[in-house]
């Protein structure tokens, strides 16, 4: 088995070949019969999460409320959350899932991922995608037909970036000459960039391009099939091996022994069988489950409490933290 590339600590502390680790979605919060949650007590959860031992926090990227999505996230803009978040947080990793990149200049997606790298001391993980609510493409005068090309564009002028004085070619996002630099730079050579779905693009173009893979949430044999071809594909031309991840919606039941229900994206479970369910994962190369617990029926920080005491230990990484200095 290939090494991860070792790009930021976020990256490193969350993702390990044959490992599974765990996080979680914010809002954390039940919020089962509204788009907008209430985020009350929002700062206290995150830092509940970090000193429970989950190894990442998720937002989303959801610009408008849209009654047909149905979930307005977070509600937060990203970035000014997640500089907020690294301000009040010491190691848990900041994960984007995921910034929709047509809708957003890539400069200043570059910016204001490199700024909160730089102040978390390493720790975003910044997921990528092409976005899939047409409703939000009028509001920014985008054609969202035109979203695989522009998220082409985007991540490549993102990857540009990195360098010092890049010569960034013109595209629909606008050109710089080398006479103009983009400043923070990333702790790490780059920043970490996981694409979501297929973001409209092949599944070779991802294997090649992206630091790893956030998909939804399938049957254990669908899964394991996809995860195959594509790191059949890695494996072909790449260096290293690349992570792979998803979500997973929780209603955790106090019976410890319930067997799983399905939901969308999820499942009611109880303890015992949801960590039979992850040690499934785990064995199909899913990386990392970042939990959703929007629709859970009990106390937040007691569901969180329980996981801790019950499934993380199950799911320590076993092999030594690579950290960035």
């Amino acid at each position: 088995m290939k090494a991860f590339e070792s790009i930021n600590n976020g990256f490193n502390t969350t993702f390990q070949p044959d490992e599974l680790s765990i996080g979680v979605v914010v809002p954390i919060e039940n919020y089962p019969n509204s788009p907008v949650p209430k985020m009350y007590d929002h700062l206290d959860r995150v830092r509940l999460i970090e000193e429970l031992g989950f190894k990442a926090l998720w937002i989303r990227d959801i610009p408008l409320n849209l009654p047909s999505f149905g979930d307005a996230g977070q509600t937060f803009d990203p970035f000014t959350y997640l500089g907020f978040l690294a301000g009040q947080t010491s190691s848990i990793a900041l994960g984007v899932a995921s910034i929709a990149l047509p809708l957003h200049h890539p400069l200043h997606v570059a910016k204001s991922a490199s700024t909160i790298d730089q102040l978390s001391k390493g720790r975003l993980i910044l997921g990528v995608a092409s976005g899939d609510r047409p409703e939000e493409y009028p509001a920014m005068g985008i054609d969202f037909e035109s979203r695989d090309q522009l998220f082409r564009e985007a991540f490549s002028y993102i990857r540009k970036s990195h360098e010092n004085f890049p010569l960034i070619e013109k595209s629909h996002f606008g050109s710089i000459n080398q006479h103009a630099d983009i400043l923070p730079k990333p702790t790490g050579t780059k920043l970490p960039l996981l694409i979501t779905g297929s973001s409209r693009q092949s599944i070779d173009w991802n294997a090649k391009n992206g630091d790893g893979w956030m998909n939804y949430p399938r049957n254990l044999y669908m899964q394991k099939q996809s995860i195959g071809e594509w790191r059949a594909l890695i494996k072909t031309g790449e260096p290293f091996d690349k992570p792979f991840m998803q979500p997973l919606y929780i209603i955790l039941e106090e019976d410890m022994d319930f067997r799983p229900v399905n939901i969308p994206l999820g499942f009611r479970i109880g303890i015992n069988p949801l960590i039979e369910y992850l040690h499934s994962l785990r064995e199909i190369g899913v990386n990392h489950v970042a939990m959703n617990f929007r629709f859970n029926h009990s106390s937040i920080p007691e569901t969180l409490e329980q996981i801790s005491k019950y499934v993380l230990p199950q799911f320590h990484l076993r092999r030594k933290e690579i950290v960035h200095e």
